[in-house]
């Protein structure tokens, strides 16, 4: 489009993260602008999944996070072979999720990112009722092959969205790129600092 950019019309299935089974299929509209700023996109899915069916999924995970003795923490998810243990599949999986935000921001027509490893996670103890998580993540960048690390926390409530913020450090850059300069620790259970994301 002269003067804006390049627009993508794209058609693809898509599945559930952790079953694989089919979720159903979307159309959607990508639109890169010339100046640097995130995508504009439009997209439509059809599901196959009931609606129902997920919110029920999203509360057994939340309850299964909810309900651990003590805040979660780990480090280096998935270990080098691969592997991920049950007990932080939850933490993955929002991990995943929240990730998916930083590449969407970070992303451009000639460069994507993919979630390559948690290397930390430390969740936060909050007094209502988000589940709230600080994260280092690393992004494999493509085609550059270069890893990126990036602080992200992340707060949610099922039925309502991920609330993520992120400070990412980019060697090839110099310079370091984030969603907000909100202050705070994982150091130690605080629920007002965490309370605000």
């Amino acid at each position: 489009i002269p003067e804006s950019g390049h627009k993508y019309y794209l058609q693809f299935s898509t599945e559930d993260y952790r079953t694989g089974e089919d979720a159903g299929n979307c159309l959607a509209t990508v639109l890169y602008k010339k100046k640097k700023s995130p995508p504009v996109v439009s997209i439509k899915c059809s599901h196959t999944k009931d609606q129902k069916e997920i919110q029920e999924e999203d509360n057994r995970l939340y309850q299964r996070i909810r309900h651990q003795s003590k805040p979660i923490t780990g480090n280096n998810i998935p270990d080098s072979y691969g592997n991920i243990e049950p007990a932080l599949e939850p933490v993955w999986a929002l991990a995943v999720a929240g990730s998916s935000s930083i590449m969407w921001e970070k992303s451009t027509e000639t460069s994507g990112y993919f979630l390559a490893q948690v290397k930390s996670v430390r969740q936060w103890i909050r007094e209502d009722e988000f589940i709230e998580f600080d994260y280092t993540v690393l992004l494999h960048e493509i085609p550059t092959q270069e890893i990126i690390s990036c602080h992200m926390r992340l707060a949610w409530l099922p039925g309502h969205p991920l609330r993520v913020k992120h400070f990412c450090a980019s060697e090839s850059h110099g310079a370091n790129e984030g969603s907000g300069a909100e202050s705070g620790s994982a150091a130690g259970p605080s629920a007002g600092k965490g309370a605000n994301l």
